[in-house]
């Protein structure tokens, strides 16, 4: 497969949907020689979480630390139950992942595996992160706090973190970025928010986009659907000075 054609396939966040994912995979239908890449977020909220985590552990494809991964890890710092951080993850959706293990060493191979993700991926033109980038802080000084959890301070930048690539990530469900519905992808200056909200009733969508060719592929895990579209079309604009209005309002 030349280069020209080899595929770069960008995943977000699955929060548990292996149905959902299985059949996001098939309509993509990688080839050996593509290149796969997940946002993290592969566990909490949806019923599969444990399925997820081997599968990908299993495969060939890259994976990034998501804040719910962090969570899980977190919960067990040295093995054993760290009840504060434990009661957080549980509030934000581990039960479900729990209910997904029948075997605890099961559960503690995957932590040991992802100890090992890494936060971020520089693939040159583009640059993956789970959930974005202070923008008045150099990478070096970025941690887990920053490039796990961000949200308004990345999506209100007015200029775009780096001058020659894009930033892709998951996190924020797009719907609650100003003027974004629904399953519709997010942009902003400089960057690509692929976080349709797989778990949300407001959308059930998973998304999966192919940057080479300029697809977003979806599935949406509720409603047995799915739907290719040309990614331009998928992305919504977002103007960065209606972020932090929007999110103050939805809080209200």
């Amino acid at each position: 497969m030349s280069q020209l054609t080899q595929r770069r396939i960008v995943i977000g966040d699955v929060h548990g949907h292996y149905d959902g994912l299985m059949t996001l995979l098939d309509m993509i239908s990688a080839g050996s020689e593509d290149q796969v890449y997940f946002l993290g977020d592969l566990i909490d909220r949806g019923p599969q979480s444990a399925q997820i985590v081997e599968f990908v552990r299993q495969s060939s494809y890259a994976c990034l630390l998501g804040n719910h991964e962090q969570l899980l890890l977190e919960s067990f710092p040295r093995g054993e139950v760290h009840d504060p951080a434990m009661q957080a993850w549980l509030y934000s959706g581990g039960r479900a992942t729990i209910s997904s293990y029948n075997d605890v060493d099961l559960l503690m191979e995957h932590m040991k595996w992802i100890r090992t993700l890494p936060l971020y991926l520089d693939l040159g033109d583009l640059w993956l992160v789970h959930a974005g980038v202070h923008p008045e802080m150099p990478i070096e000084k970025q941690t887990s706090h920053e490039l796990c959890w961000i949200r308004e301070e990345f999506h209100s930048s007015r200029a775009p973190y780096f001058k020659d690539k894009l930033i892709i990530t998951g996190h924020t469900i797009t719907f609650t970025l100003p003027g974004v519905s629904p399953g519709e992808l997010a942009q902003g200056r400089g960057w690509l928010d692929i976080d349709t909200g797989a778990y949300h009733p407001r959308s059930g969508w998973l998304t999966g986009v192919d940057m080479t060719h300029r697809k977003a592929y979806q599935v949406n895990v509720m409603r047995k659907e799915s739907r290719v579209l040309p990614l331009d079309e998928a992305m919504t604009q977002v103007n960065p000075a209606h972020v932090m209005a929007h999110r103050q309002a939805m809080r209200l």
